[in-house]
């Protein structure tokens, strides 16, 4: 399914995957709302349900993956409650299937995407049209999300065409499962450079930024929010709730997301 990895590569890809989807107890509270969550969300997100357990008394588990992978788990049957995606295709996707509560989906939060390098690099880059990404690289590899199916890597790779450099890396490109196992090839140094979020720049000290992409180099980055069709936990919509409130928008804001969701009362 992901092809031009070397080996080694594809292994420390799939072992953070396992990382992720380990997250989520194979035995789950029964009363827990469950929530099926981008990658990119984990560590506002984490400290988000901690916060709701101390001021509600209730708790989320959360599982973390590429929002395509999340998708395609609910449309098989897996019991979630909340979907919170990186982009509004993998929503819509659930939404068409009928798979989504009408009526409940919420632009929640938007992002930029970045061009990352191992911390110790003395890399520099204008991103422009026709900037030399290819040097940059040199024989290094380039992270990026799965380019047909990960946001941050449709995000990516949209970016890279419209700014005309898309040709010259693509032979370049290591694509991941999801945006944290993009972040870790280039924070392990087994990829000169990587197009993650800025939040994950943020969340990973063994990185720096080098560059931040136009924002009219590729669609407007947004992560909706909704009940699944199939949920049946009456604590959901009060999860969803407190993702709106002045605390939670204060720690998704020190994550570097932009919340777009009008601020509800608690």
């Amino acid at each position: 399914m992901f092809t031009r990895r070397r080996f080694g590569l594809a292994l420390a890809i799939s072992g953070l995957a396992a990382v992720f989807f380990a997250a989520a107890p194979a035995a789950q509270a029964a009363d827990n709302v469950t929530v099926f969550a981008a990658a990119s969300l984990k560590n506002a997100l984490d400290n988000i349900n901690t916060a709701w357990q101390a001021d509600a008394g209730k708790q989320a588990t959360i599982s973390y993956a590429s929002s395509s992978a999340l998708a395609k788990q609910i449309e098989e049957g897996a019991p979630a409650d909340v979907f919170i995606s990186a982009d509004l295709d993998w929503m819509k996707y659930l939404s068409d299937k009928k798979l989504i509560k009408a009526d409940t989906e919420l632009k929640l939060l938007g992002n930029r995407i970045v061009l990352v390098a191992p911390k110790d690099a003395t890399t520099e880059a204008t991103i422009a049209p026709n900037f030399d990404l290819a040097a940059l690289l040199g024989d290094g590899k380039l992270a990026m999300g799965d380019v047909k199916a990960v946001p941050a890597g449709k995000y990516g790779k949209a970016a890279l065409e419209k700014l005309g450099v898309w040709a010259s890396v693509e032979g370049k490109v290591a694509q991941a499962e999801n945006v944290r196992a993009a972040l870790k090839l280039v924070s392990t140094g087994e990829a000169a450079l990587g197009i993650v979020y800025a939040t994950d720049a943020v969340a990973e000290p063994d990185v720096k930024v080098v560059g931040t992409f136009p924002e009219d180099s590729h669609a407007p980055i947004v992560y909706p929010v909704g009940l699944t069709a199939e949920s049946k936990n009456a604590d959901a919509e009060g999860f969803v709730k407190y993702l709106q409130s002045a605390k939670a928008k204060e720690m998704f804001e020190a994550q570097g997301f932009t919340f777009l969701a009008p601020v509800a009362s608690n």
